[in-house]
């Protein structure tokens, strides 16, 4: 694994507002999509949600962080069990890119790449409203890939919640101010 692609490397803004994390994860790139478009796959690790796979098509995410790990850490009070969100699906070309909307206002890509036994995931996510949101949301999508690699390769990783409070930390850090 690259440095830049490594399990822990960090999200970097690539223009303002625009936040971009890759990962190298265990293949094959058919098992990446389903973790990806798949809502009972998708909420191991992110958000279920039932996705028509169609350009125009409504869907709602439905997070419970809580249930990501065993155990889920500690959530920060001001953070519900579950949160919804209303999306809307912009792109689909299976097997490499799928692109929706992220509420009213921004939008995430998410571009696979067959490397070999391995699949390079980049998650481009777009229109950040401010600084407080862009280490939330860099910790969040963090976080939230960490489990997904644990869940491809039948891993483990920290609790969801403790890794997500370390890793705002460090986005705060690393994130120009």
């Amino acid at each position: 694994m690259t440095e830049l692609a490594g399990m822990h490397a960090f999200g970097e803004l690539i223009e303002p507002a625009t936040l971009k994390i890759e990962r190298l994860l265990p293949g094959p790139v058919e098992r990446v999509w389903s973790y990806l478009t798949e809502s009972d796959l998708r909420r191991k690790w992110l958000a279920s949600g039932t996705m028509e796979m169609k350009p125009g098509a409504p869907f709602e995410l439905v997070w419970r962080n809580d249930e990501l790990t065993d155990p889920p850490g500690k959530r920060p009070e001001n953070f519900p069990q579950e949160h919804r969100m209303q999306s809307r699906v912009i792109e689909v070309d299976p097997l490499r890119r799928l692109v929706f909307s992220w509420g009213e206002r921004g939008q995430v890509s998410f571009t696979l790449e067959p490397r070999g036994g391995e699949v390079l995931m980049t998650v481009i996510h777009r229109r950040i409203s401010d600084r407080t949101n862009e280490i939330m949301i860099g910790a969040g999508w963090h976080m939230h890939l960490e489990v997904l690699a644990a869940a491809l390769s039948g891993g483990r990783t920290e609790p969801f919640w403790d890794g997500w409070a370390r890793l705002r930390k460090e986005y705060e850090r690393r994130l120009p101010a």
